[in-house]
């Protein structure tokens, strides 16, 4: 079917098949599709014509918002779950184990790890001598934002315990080369689990603990997603915070 209120625009401003085409840098017989069989451009070149007719994008082309629409999930969303203790811990330690250059861990404690991993050090210890880059970000137990999120979980001093603990079972990492283990004092909003291209993101909740929290599952799909946000996050936190000693 035509589309006719694209030939009433072109047609207003004296625009041809050819010089559109030049303006928006297509082959001309693109532009002809556009007016002639209806077909709809990509987003960027849509939005470029639209502008050099001084139309709305659109108007002219209602189905881009339909696409828009149709991928409001971001691509890079693998899988969503409702809470972590939904989640293997398995599904982890495949992930860690697939990395070959980068393993971030940005958490309070996430002490579960260890508990139902025992061998998570020796797994470290494999992925840096085989060349991966290994950053573990633990809650400092004295921080005032650790004892606030104690509070909020209603749980007294549990998650400071809880840190001492985490820094208990990562502290015969420190000095290993290739694994650097922090303490950081942030108010944290999701931990962060990455291995690569691929990241478990777990939302903390106010009142609930992590456990209970939702968990999505994010693949990176190209520069500037959700998934670079997260890095950003992790690399944020990571600048604050303070190498743990040996001991």
């Amino acid at each position: 079917m035509p589309n006719e209120r694209l030939r009433a625009a072109m047609a207003a401003g004296g625009w041809t098949c050819a010089t559109l085409a030049d303006k928006v840098e297509v082959d001309p017989k693109s532009v002809e599709r556009w007016v002639n069989l209806g077909r709809t451009p990509r987003r960027a070149t849509a939005m470029l014509a639209a502008e050099t007719l001084g139309e709305d994008v659109h108007a002219l082309w209602p189905a881009l918002r339909q696409a828009r629409a149709a991928r409001a999930v971001s691509p890079e969303l693998v899988a969503l779950y409702d809470q972590r203790a939904d989640i293997p811990v398995s599904a982890f330690v495949d992930m860690l184990t697939q990395a070959r250059e980068q393993i971030d861990v940005l958490v309070y404690a996430a002490v579960f790890l260890h508990e139902a991993y025992p061998r998570l050090n020796d797994l470290l210890r494999e992925r840096a001598t085989e060349g991966c880059a290994v950053r573990i970000a633990v809650g400092d137990p004295d921080s005032a934002n650790v004892r606030q999120r104690g509070e909020e979980e209603r749980f007294g001093h549990g998650i400071e315990s809880r840190c001492r603990l985490a820094l208990m079972h990562y502290r015969p990492l420190v000095g290993v080369p290739g694994i650097e283990v922090r303490a950081h004092s942030t108010t944290l909003y999701n931990s962060i689990y990455r291995a690569d291209d691929q990241m478990m993101v777990n939302a903390h909740v106010w009142g609930v603990n992590a456990f209970g929290a939702p968990v999505w599952h994010l693949r990176r799909s190209g520069e500037g997603g959700m998934f670079d946000t997260y890095v950003d996050s992790f690399d944020a936190v990571w600048g604050t915070a303070t190498p743990v000693r040996e001991g």
